[in-house]
C-alpha cells in the first residue's frame, strides 16, 4: 500500500473480497474493512463497497481506464447476488459511471426529510425495504459507495439537498468498533451544519466479526435498521 510512496511504482491491483453480515459465523464476515481503512491515506488506494451490477462494472472499468494507477479494494456480499434489489437494468450498464455517493433513488421530497440515512454495502437494500413495508415518511437513504478517498464534496452535497435535515445516521452491519464507522465519524460531522446531529446504527462492540446465532443474527439485523430509519428510538444492550 506505501509502495508508490517508497519506490514510485504504481500498482493497479484489484481485490475483490466477499464481506458481509450473513448470520453464518464470524468466519464468513472476515474481510475487514476497517483495517484497510487504517491504511488508508494520502489517496494511496481505493476502498469501494458497490451495492448494484452497475456500480461494480463502472467501477471495473474506472479502474481500467484511468490514467494512473492505485490499488483497488472491493467488498462484495454473497447474498446481494441474489437480491432483486440489487439488480441493474442493461441501460445503467451501458450509460454513466460510477458514482461515489448514490443518493435516494425513490421520489421523496426534499423539504419533507428529516433524516438521513448513509450507509454501504447490502445494508442498503434492507433499509429500503423496511422503510417501504413500515411507510416510514422524513427519511432519506443514500449509500456511500466510496470510503476511500473520502469523497466529501459528495457527501456534503447529498446532505445540503435537505434543507429541514436535523439528523444524519451512518447505519451499519458490522459491530462499531469494525466497519466503517470509526474512519468516517468525524468525516461525517464535519460536514454538519450546528443544528444537526449524527447518530450510529449497528451492531455493539464485538471482539469477533460477528456473532454465531442465525437467529440472534436477525433480531440484530431487524433493530439496527428500525432504529436507522427512526421507528424504534434505542437497541437492545449487546448479548451474544
Amino acid at each position: 500500500m506505501a509502495a508508490e510512496q517508497k519506490w514510485r511504482l504504481l500498482c493497479g491491483l484489484t481485490l475483490m473480497l466477499p464481506h458481509g453480515h450473513e448470520g453464518q459465523g464470524p468466519e464468513h464476515t472476515s474481510a475487514r474493512i476497517e483495517r484497510f481503512l487504517q491504511m488508508a491515506a494520502q489517496d494511496n488506494i481505493q476502498i469501494c463497497q458497490p451495492s448494484t451490477p452497475a456500480q461494480m462494472f463502472h467501477l471495473l472499468r474506472r479502474q481500467v481506464l484511468r490514467p494512473y494507477r492505485k490499488p483497488l479494494i472491493i467488498f462484495s456480499p454473497k447474498s446481494a447476488l441474489r437480491q432483486k434489489a440489487s439488480f441493474s437494468p442493461l441501460d445503467e450498464l451501458c450509460t454513466g459511471r460510477f458514482r461515489e455517493v448514490f443518493g435516494e433513488t425513490e421520489a421523496i421530497a426534499p423539504a419533507s426529510v428529516e433524516r438521513l440515512v448513509l450507509c454501504s454495502g447490502k445494508v442498503a437494500h434492507d433499509l429500503v425495504e423496511t422503510r417501504r413495508e413500515k411507510g416510514t415518511s422524513g427519511v432519506a437513504i443514500a449509500r456511500l459507495e466510496q470510503m476511500n478517498p473520502y469523497p466529501a464534496e459528495a457527501v456534503a452535497a447529498e446532505i445540503g439537498k435537505y434543507p429541514n435535515l436535523r439528523e444524519v445516521v451512518w447505519a451499519q452491519e458490522e459491530p462499531e468498533n469494525q466497519g466503517a464507522w470509526y474512519f468516517l465519524r468525524d468525516r461525517l460531522a464535519a460536514a454538519l451544519a450546528a443544528h444537526q446531529r449524527l447518530l450510529y446504527s449497528g451492531r455493539p462492540v464485538m471482539a469477533a466479526p460477528s456473532g454465531g446465532d442465525y437467529h440472534r443474527h436477525l433480531e440484530r439485523q431487524k433493530q439496527l435498521v428500525e432504529f436507522a430509519l427512526g421507528i424504534t428510538r434505542e437497541i437492545d444492550p449487546p448479548a451474544l
